[in-house]
């Protein structure tokens, strides 16, 4: 897990609307390992574009969008790879390669596994194309240099955009990435603003106990939890029990299973 001071710089990328801004940012090295465009003398070596999707309809429309997106001179072929085995040959040949894949829909199993092979293989740029993809997944791989992420959702004009962006060896997080990333960067900002004492009063307020039974639990006066009350939902910037509740499920104060329990 991706502590929520690790989010500062990789949101600060998000603030450019362009990925040429976004790519020499990171190759100036301000930030992890950079995802550095090819040498000059490597610029006559192929350029694959492997689309790693095990779905059908997404393979055809990603060819279609790759033509519509790229000039033939910026490639030499467009391969589907339906398994991990053909990928690794693939990747394993001299050469540029931009990989489009949905962890979800291909023979992986799980983001370690995507990222050591990333790690190993330093010449490609990977687009995470996905309609599934976590939170968790998104702040992980928001701190990749080599990794760009779309939604499948997303325009055909700014998957395009995503594209290029890669084959020019710069990253391109859509916008709906960027928006979950800024809304993660603000949550975890308020949770932070909360006392540990504030932290526990909620998750009794979100078991549903009333200000009375929090007193007595805590030993403390119901002027004193009521105080905290306030405060928590002033920092929340939540008017009911509810709405501080459903903020608590939402950030893993309290555990949406034993919640429902």
């Amino acid at each position: 897990m991706v502590a929520s001071s690790s989010l500062v710089i990789p949101t600060f990328f998000l603030l450019f609307t362009g990925c040429s801004a976004v790519g020499s940012a990171l190759r100036s090295g301000r930030r992890g390992r950079a995802f550095e465009s090819p040498h000059p003398d490597q610029l006559e070596l192929e350029m694959n574009i492997l689309l790693a999707d095990n779905q059908d309809i997404t393979r055809l429309g990603m060819h279609y969008i790759v033509r519509m997106a790229l000039d033939k001179s910026q490639y030499d072929e467009i391969a589907d790879v339906r398994t991990h085995k053909d990928l690794m040959s693939w990747l394993q040949k001299e050469g540029q390669a931009v990989v489009i894949i949905d962890l979800t829909l291909f023979d992986m199993h799980n983001a370690d596994e995507l990222l050591n092979m990333s790690s190993r293989f330093s010449h490609v740029h990977w687009i995470m194309f996905s309609d599934n993809l976590t939170e968790g997944l998104i702040r992980r791989l928001s701190v990749e240099p080599s990794f760009s992420m779309v939604l499948k959702d997303s325009s055909a004009q700014e998957i395009q955009t995503a594209v290029q962006c890669a084959v020019r060896g710069e990253r391109y997080l859509g916008h709906q990435i960027t928006n979950i990333l800024l809304t993660s960067q603000a949550e975890a900002d308020k949770q932070d603003k909360l006392t540990h004492t504030e932290t526990e009063i909620l998750k009794l307020i979100a078991a549903g106990k009333t200000v009375k039974e929090i007193a007595n639990e805590r030993c403390s006066s119901n002027h004193t939890i009521i105080t905290h009350k306030k405060n928590i939902f002033r920092k929340l910037n939540v008017n009911t029990t509810y709405e501080a509740t459903k903020w608590a499920i939402k950030n893993g104060v309290v555990n949406f299973v034993e919640y429902y329990i």
